[in-house]
């Protein structure tokens, strides 16, 4: 019998040195140092976020899951993110990185995810999240959108349902306080009122502009704004309503992608 013990404990250690192998050697260096190694997630709440066995909370930093109540999608797609992100969560123990700051306002560990896959790009790839780039980070991001383009190019998940499609800046109108993917022709960029402009359309009262508050401006010193003139790009953020006017804040260089002209 102690034999018998002897080989499950073995076969156990054995598969869980599989998992936490395969894990750090996938783990790439834009991910940051280990934070939380081998973790066990117990449930994954409604937001998203992964509770750990010893109670912790963890965000997945980089995705956005759908939210049918907030962006007028199928509850099934959200439910089924959930379920999905379950599913990878506790399949294995779970390795993850931070970069700083590592925690939010509510103590909550910003991660990348790891054990038999990477959870983000997992998610991405599925079409059960898109790529929601934080104004204070932006590590990985040429890998998500990696994955959240072959998502888009097969129309899997999100990428099938319309509300979730990318919008002309002239399909703005109307969704204010909602999580938009938005390309279109740059067409002038300036300051304005102590703010960079960055407007597709020539129309200032009814059009539709990206816009890069003062206290941001910092984060865009590397970045040649000018050259996004004539330029056709993608960008995300949360919309807003100025004056009658609809917008996205820019804080992250990394919200923008140039496209192919």
């Amino acid at each position: 019998m102690r034999i018998i013990y002897a080989v499950i404990l073995a076969a156990m250690c054995c598969l869980a040195d599989a998992n936490t192998a395969f894990a750090q050697r996938f783990i790439p260096d834009c991910a940051g140092r280990a934070e939380i190694s081998r973790a066990r997630v117990v449930r994954v709440e409604r937001n998203g976020a992964l509770i750990l066995g010893d109670g912790r909370a963890v965000l997945l930093e980089g995705i956005r899951l759908p939210q049918a109540e907030a962006e007028g999608g199928p509850r099934y797609l959200s439910d089924r993110a959930l379920s999905v992100l379950t599913q990878l969560a506790q399949q294995g123990p779970v390795t993850f990185t931070a970069t700083p700051p590592k925690q939010d306002r509510y103590d909550r560990v910003r991660a990348q995810a790891f054990n038999q896959v990477w959870l983000q790009v997992a998610l991405l790839e599925q079409g059960l999240a898109r790529v929601a780039i934080s104004p204070d980070r932006d590590e990985c991001s040429p890998e998500l959108y990696e994955a959240e383009a072959k998502a888009r190019a097969k129309r899997a998940g999100i990428w099938a349902i319309s509300s979730y499609a990318p919008r002309t800046p002239q399909a703005m109108k109307g969704t204010a306080g909602s999580f938009q993917v938005v390309e279109g022709w740059v067409t002038n960029v300036g300051n304005r009122d102590g703010r960079m402009v960055i407007d597709f359309g020539n129309d200032w009262t009814r059009g539709f502009s990206a816009v890069i508050a003062p206290e941001d401006r910092r984060a865009f010193r590397d970045y040649d704004l000018e050259s996004l003139h004539a330029r056709h790009v993608r960008l995300r953020g949360t919309v807003q309503t100025v004056r009658g006017r609809t917008q996205i804040a820019l804080s992250n260089p990394a919200q923008i992608e140039v496209l192919e002209n």
